[in-house]
C-alpha cells in the first residue's frame, strides 16, 4: 500500500510507507527544495495543509511552535496516509544529474586562520557541471563524505573551488589541515542541493552570508555580473564574521549595481563598517521589501533571524531561499 502525496504546484505522487518524502519525489520525477537531506538545515521545510506523517529522524532547528503549526522537513518525513503540503516542485531538467567522479587535489591555500581554500581538478572525460549555489560531498580518503558549497561559478576550467572551514575534532578537517597535499586522489559526488538562483530580472537581490556561507554567495554573484543580458536591478552583498581576519576574499566588484557591506560582530574602535549581525544590518539598510529577493547561507540561527524579520517586515516568503551550513560535529 502506498500514499499520495499533493504539491501546491498541482503535482502528485505515490509515498510507499516508511519512505522519506523527499526521495519519494525524486523517485517520481519531482524535484523538491532540500540541501543537507539530514534534517538539519530547513530547506526543505514545508507545511502539511492535510494528512497525517511521522518524523523518521529528528527534525533539528524546527522549533516546537513550528511542529504543532504543522511544518515538517520533508527528507527526515513520511506519510501515514494521503496526505497535501504547501510546497512547489522546481522545474525539471534544471539541476545536473549527481554522480561520483574522481579528482585530484591541484590546489590548496590558507586563507585565514581556520579557513582554506581547495581548487578540485577533474579528468577531462568527466560529464561534469554544477548551478551556482549547489554543493558537493568530497569523499575522503578514508571513506569520510563532507558537505562543500561550490566557491567557483563554472566548470570552464575543468576545476571547482571549496572554503573549508577548520572544524575542532572533526575528521574532514584532521585530512584537509594536517594531511591533504597536492595531487592527492579524491572523490567527489554531486552536484546537490537546490540553492540556485530564480528569477532575477529587475528584482533587487540580496545576499545573506555568515562565514564560509560565502562561497556559494560568490559563485550566484560572479554568475551573475557574467551575464549582461540578464541583470537583477541592484544586488547587495552583506558579509557577516566575527574577526576582521575572516575576511578572507575581496567581494567588491566594479559593478555600478553592486554594493558590498562586510559585517563585525566582534569589534573594536578600529573597526570602522557596519557592526553587528547581517540580518540587523539589511533591516537598517532596507527601505522596502518589495522589490527585494534574498539569498541567505550561513548559520541556521542568521537564516532563521533574517527569514522572520524580513517577512515581518512585508517580503513574501516565496522571495526568501536559504541554505544553512551545519556543522558535521553538531
Amino acid at each position: 500500500m502506498s500514499f499520495i502525496v499533493k504539491i501546491a504546484s498541482g503535482d502528485s505522487f505515490s509515498l510507499p510507507p516508511g519512505e522519506p518524502i523527499l526521495s519519494g519525489a525524486k523517485n517520481s520525477g519531482i524535484t523538491l527544495p532540500y540541501s543537507c537531506n539530514a534534517g538539519r538545515c530547513l530547506s526543505c521545510k514545508c507545511r502539511v495543509v492535510s494528512g497525517a506523517t511521522q518524523a523518521l529522524h529528528p527534525e533539528l532547528n524546527l522549533s516546537e511552535q513550528e511542529k504543532s503549526d504543522g511544518w515538517i522537513l520533508t527528507c527526515v518525513r513520511s506519510a501515514i496516509s494521503d496526505i497535501e503540503l504547501d510546497v512547489e516542485s522546481l522545474s525539471c531538467g534544471i539541476f545536473p544529474d549527481s554522480k561520483t567522479f574522481p579528482c585530484k587535489i591541484d590546489k590548496m591555500e590558507v586563507v585565514a586562520p581556520d579557513i582554506l581554500k581547495v581548487q578540485l581538478r577533474l579528468p577531462s572525460s568527466a560529464n561534469f557541471n554544477f548551478i551556482p549555489g549547489q554543493y558537493v560531498d568530497v569523499i575522503g580518503p578514508s571513506g569520510v563524505r563532507r558537505s562543500y558549497s561550490f566557491a567557483s561559478a563554472d566548470f570552464v576550467s575543468r576545476q571547482v573551488e571549496l572554503h573549508i572551514r577548520n572544524v575542532k575534532g572533526g575528521v574532514m578537517s584532521d585530512y584537509w589541515f594536517r594531511k591533504a597535499k597536492i595531487g592527492d586522489l579524491l572523490r567527489i559526488h554531486g552536484p546537490l542541493g537546490t540553492f540556485s538562483l530564480r528569477d532575477i530580472q529587475d528584482v533587487d537581490l540580496l545576499f545573506l552570508a555568515t562565514g564560509t556561507g560565502i562561497a556559494p554567495v560568490k559563485s550566484m554573484v560572479d554568475s551573475v555580473l557574467s551575464n549582461i543580458e540578464r541583470l537583477p536591478k541592484s544586488i547587495t552583498v552583506l558579509w557577516g564574521n566575527r574577526a576582521q581576519c575572516d575576511f578572507y576574499m575581496d567581494m567588491s566588484r566594479a559593478s555600478d549595481l553592486y554594493r558590498y557591506v562586510p559585517v563585525l560582530s566582534q569589534f573594536d574602535d578600529s573597526w570602522s563598517g557596519e557592526r553587528g549581525y547581517v540580518q540587523d544590518v539589511a533591516m537598517r539598510l532596507l527601505h522596502d521589501v518589495q522589490n527585494v529577493c534574498v539569498y541567505a547561507c550561513g548559520s541556521p540561527a542568521m537564516i532563521n533571524s533574517a527569514k522572520h524579520q524580513l517577512m515581518d517586515s512585508g517580503l513574501a516568503p516565496k522571495r526568501f531561499f536559504s541554505d544553512a551550513f551545519v556543522c558535521s560535529a553538531n
